[in-house]
């Protein structure tokens, strides 16, 4: 028993005494820290010494050499270094470590020569290479962490050519021609690093606000493509580099250079038409389809080509609301001279369901396009998505028509049907939209406030509009006439009976000039008379917003609205600044904020000037 005990005193002590210099190394470490960052380094010191004499970390090592060399006892700091190259003697950064030390010390001589020397010490062992190089950085040496990589890819050959490494430091040294070579040079060695360099890439222009990079880039890749004329990597690299910028006409030029010359089958062409389409630059979509289509009607992406071609034709013609009655014709024509080639089947529903739309919106003629979904709905092999969108597209018309309660019953049943799918969360948002069209507010905002969860950004955020839209305009006394009101109008603006809608609006105005509502009123209007081409009268409708409301909800939208009439529909590019600014600084927290920013500098042009003088005070 005696024993025991004694086993068990001598335990708890021992326990004991490591807790309390754990205790006390821990506080040493908090002190010396605190008075280094305090730059109080006569103090740190007596710290620091202590800490690195019971544990030679690197990192206590590091705070003293600091400590020594800003108190200038340069001759501790080289006794400390060199005891340390005396117990790893491999490491050579400690002579990184003793270069500084000479250069900070006067010494710059000695610092060269053992600078250049321990380069010339390497050996043809990766890590040490790219600890040396790592060792330079740290201590801004950049050229001689250029040479330990350049020595170093001499050493290794072939086995690791460093080109990553290389050029991250030159990019962030400036040296920009040289980044962009090392890149492009290690896609001649291995082109699956395509991705990652594109990445790299793409985070080293994001600083470019001049262009000079980009330019750069795209006069390299043009250079490497005619130096390997057989490395289909730089033709993608080419047309990447386009689409960064936007520039899809020329991406074109690229991509078919590069499906000819590898006899490719259009699959890289159809993909840049839909991302054209999709950034509404309709005519390099346009060409991208008409070229699939000269591939022949034997060719793989023929009839998606075909389809695709009338359905960007139609976003073109109707997007801007500058069409003429010939352009709707004209179209039409397109549209049946494909369903002549082609026919009506499983593979072209989506032109199907295009052409109803457009019989409905555009032809007015929803009968016709009635008929003809209810054709798509009876064909053999159809997708169950694109019969539950074909639903929902019948839905549409049959509210444009004011068959109100057929509408409903389609969306329900897409909606049951797809309950956890984007499409449900379509047909539940157009049913929410039913409620409100017909005044049954609260159940309306019920579903809105489910659907502000959506997983699709567009119906969260057209959920959310709606729902605020019905909270602000239903008062204390629950006065529901106006917002019952601006609904009907909104109906009749969606059934094409705009001039009925403009009528009902103004007639809101009058009755309940004092009422929250007005400035929605008066943003309907504009959006109304927008769709009718009357550009002035849509003008006067957002001014009214932004003067009458500044502190409104609508504010920035009038405001941001207004700048792009201005700038696409007037041509008046100064007031069109003027209002794109106005964005940037009166409504900075906008979500207009980054379009209007980009084409603010594009209509100035001297972005330089315009970061330097309006945006300091951003």
């Amino acid at each position: 028993m005696n024993r025991v005990l004694t086993i068990l005193f001598f335990l708890l002590n021992f326990f004991a005494l490591n807790n309390a210099s754990f205790g006390q190394n821990e506080t040493d470490e908090e002190l010396a820290n605190q008075y280094f960052y305090n730059k109080e380094y006569e103090k740190a010191v007596i710290y620091y010494e202590k800490l690195f004499s019971k544990t030679p970390s690197q990192n206590y090592y590091l705070r003293l050499l600091d400590s020594y060399v800003a108190l200038q006892e340069f001759k501790n700091a080289e006794k400390l270094i060199k005891n340390q190259q005396r117990k790893n003697p491999i490491d050579l950064g400690y002579n990184v470590d003793l270069a500084y030390l000479y250069n900070t010390s006067g010494k710059t001589n000695e610092a060269k020569q053992l600078s250049e020397k321990t380069i010339k010490q390497l050996t043809p062992n990766q890590q040490q290479i790219i600890k040396l190089a790592q060792s330079f950085i740290s201590r801004r040496e950049f050229d001689y962490a250029i040479q330990t990589y350049l020595q170093g890819r001499n050493l290794l050959k072939d086995m690791y050519p460093l080109n990553f490494e290389l050029a991250q430091l030159y990019g962030s040294v400036g040296k920009n021609e040289s980044m962009i070579k090392e890149y492009l040079d290690l896609l001649v060695i291995q082109e699956a690093y395509i991705q990652s360099i594109q990445n790299a890439l793409q985070t080293a222009m994001t600083d470019d606000e001049k262009g000079e990079k980009k330019e750069l880039l795209r006069l390299k890749l043009i250079d490497y493509s005619q130096k390997y004329p057989d490395k289909k990597v730089f033709y993608e690299m080419l047309i990447w580099n386009y689409l960064q910028e936007e520039n899809f006409s020329a991406a074109f030029l690229h991509a078919k250079a590069l499906d000819k010359r590898f006899k490719e089958f259009g699959d890289r062409i159809m993909a840049l038409g839909a991302l054209s389409l999709e950034h509404k630059d309709y005519e390099t979509a346009i060409k991208c389809y008409q070229y699939v289509i000269e591939k022949g009607n034997d060719s793989f992406y023929y009839v998606s080509a075909k389809i695709e071609l009338v359905n960007t034709l139609k976003q073109k013609i109707t997007s801007n609301y500058d069409y003429t009655q010939s352009d709707l014709l004209e179209l039409e024509k397109n549209y049946y001279s494909t369903f002549s080639e082609l026919g009506k089947s499983a593979s072209t529903v989506s032109l199907m369901r295009g052409f109803a739309g457009f019989q409905t919106f555009y032809l007015h003629q929803p009968q016709k396009a009635i008929i003809l979904l209810n054709e798509v709905m009876s064909l053999p092999g159809i997708n169950p998505h694109e019969l539950a969108q074909t639903k929902i597209d019948l839905g549409d018309i049959y509210l444009f028509t004011g068959e109100i309660w057929e509408a409903s019953l389609l969306y329900s049943q897409v909606e049951k049907a797809y309950k956890y799918d984007q499409l449900g969360e379509t047909a539940k948002f157009k049913n929410a939209k039913i409620s409100f069209y017909t005044g049954d507010f609260a159940w309306s905002k019920a579903q809105l406030n489910v659907l502000k969860a959506s997983t699709s950004k567009l119906i969260a955020n057209d959920a959310m509009q709606l729902s605020l839209l019905i909270t602000d305009n239903i008062g204390v006394d629950s006065n529901e006439t106006p917002l019952l009101k601006y609904a009907n109008a909104d109906l009749l603006d969606f059934q094409n009976k705009k001039e009925e809608a403009i009528k009902l609006l103004d007639t809101l105005k009058t009755e309940f000039s004092y009422h929250s509502i007005v400035d929605d009123v008066l943003f309907k209007e504009y959006q109304i008379l927008y769709s009718l081409k009357q550009y002035d009268e849509a003008l006067k409708k957002l001014e009214l917003i932004s003067t009458s409301y500044p502190s409104g909800i609508l504010s920035d939208d009038a405001v941001y609205f207004s700048a792009k009439i201005y700038d696409y529909k007037k041509n008046n590019s100064e007031k069109a600044a003027e209002l794109y600014k106005k964005i940037l600084f009166d409504y900075k927290d906008s979500v207009y904020g980054v379009d209007a920013r980009k084409r603010y500098r594009e209509l100035k042009k001297d972005t330089t000037e315009f970061m330097q003088n309006d945006l300091k005070t951003n």
